[in-house]
C-alpha cells in the first residue's frame, strides 16, 4: 500500500483543509470511520471512491451540512461545528446537478447569489463582471440561461458559487455529462479561475482521466475509511507489477477492490452533498 501519508510537505501556511479522526455515525451504522488528511492552500485534492464508501458523508460535513459524530474538521481555520457560518462564507460549493435558473440570464443568477451572501452592490457589479469575462462568458451575461450550451451552463455554475469570493472551493463531478471537449474546455477554465482567484480545490470525480491529470494529491475512500492518500505518480507506482502504462483506474481497482459502483449509502439529508443551506 502506498505511503498513508496527511501532509504532502511542511508549510509555514495552516492547511486550508484539516481533518482529524472524523467520525459519523447514523444509528449502529458508521458512515466514516476516523478519517484524517489535510489539504493545503492553493492544492488541488481529489477525493475518490465508490458509492457508498462514505465520501459524500464526509464532504456533507466538511460543508456543514452535518454535524460530525467525533473528531473535528478546520476550513480555513474555522471549526465546522463552532463556526459554520464562517465556514460558508469562506467556501464556495459547486453540486454536480447544475441549479442555476434556466429563466433567468446569466448575470441575474450571479447577482441572486451575490445578495443572498451580502454582497455590497457595488462590489458585486465589480465581482460579476470580472467573473464573467474570467469564465468567458460576458457577451451572454444578458442571455436566459436556458439558451447555453451544458459546458457554459457549467461556467455560469462556477462563477456563481465565486461571486462571494471564497477560498476553498469544492467541486463534484463538475464535468459529468458533458462531451470530451467541453470537459476540457472547463478543466482550462477552472484551473485559470482557480490561479487568478488563488483558490483551494477539492474535487470529486468518477473520470479516473481528470484526477490523474488535476490533481496534486489523491484520497481514496472505501467503507467509510481513508484507503490510501497520495499523489497520482506515487499511487500508480505502488502497485505491484507498475509499468509506465499504470493507469489510475488500476489504482482504484487495487486498493478498492472493485470498479466504480453502486452500493448502500447513508440516510441522506439533502438532493446533494453540495447544496448549502443559508
Amino acid at each position: 500500500m502506498a505511503d498513508l501519508k496527511v501532509r504532502p510537505t511542511e508549510s509555514a501556511m495552516p492547511p486550508a483543509i484539516d481533518v482529524q479522526n472524523i467520525v459519523k455515525k447514523f444509528g449502529d451504522f458508521t458512515a466514516v470511520k476516523g478519517i484524517s488528511f489535510t489539504v493545503e492552500q492553493g492544492e488541488v485534492f481529489g477525493l475518490l471512491g465508490p458509492n457508498g464508501a462514505g465520501k459524500s458523508t464526509l464532504i456533507r460535513m466538511l460543508v456543514t451540512l452535518l454535524p460530525p459524530t467525533s473528531g473535528s474538521a478546520l476550513i480555513n481555520g474555522f471549526d465546522i461545528v463552532k463556526k459554520a457560518d464562517d465556514v460558508r462564507r469562506s467556501i464556495g460549493v459547486i453540486p454536480q446537478a447544475m441549479t442555476s435558473d434556466l429563466e433567468l440570464s446569466v448575470e441575474e443568477n450571479l447577482l441572486i447569489f451575490a445578495k443572498l451572501y451580502g454582497v455590497g452592490r457595488e462590489k458585486r457589479n465589480r465581482l460579476i463582471g470580472e467573473l464573467l469575462e474570467s469564465v468567458e462568458l460576458t457577451q451572454w451575461r444578458d442571455k436566459p440561461v436556458k439558451m447555453l450550451s451544458g459546458g457554459m451552463r457549467r461556467r455560469v455554475e462556477i462563477a456563481r458559487g465565486l461571486v462571494h469570493e471564497p477560498s476553498v472551493f469544492f467541486l463534484d463531478e463538475p464535468t459529468t455529462g458533458l462531451d470530451p471537449v467541453s470537459r476540457t474546455a472547463v478543466w482550462e477554465m477552472l484551473d485559470r479561475v482557480r490561479k487568478s482567484h488563488k483558490l483551494t480545490v477539492l474535487v470529486t470525480t468518477h473520470y479516473m482521466d481528470e484526477a490523474d491529470k488535476l490533481c496534486d494529491r489523491i484520497a481514496i475512500v472505501d467503507h467509510g475509511g481513508l484507503v490510501v492518500l497520495d499523489t497520482p505518480a506515487n499511487l500508480k507506482a505502488s502497485l505491484p507489477g507498475a509499468t509506465e502504462n499504470t493507469t489510475l483506474d488500476d489504482v482504484f481497482v487495487h486498493y478498492t477492490g472493485n470498479e466504480l459502483r453502486d452500493g448502500v449509502q447513508a440516510p441522506s439529508v439533502t438532493d446533494s452533498p453540495f447544496m448549502i443551506r443559508r
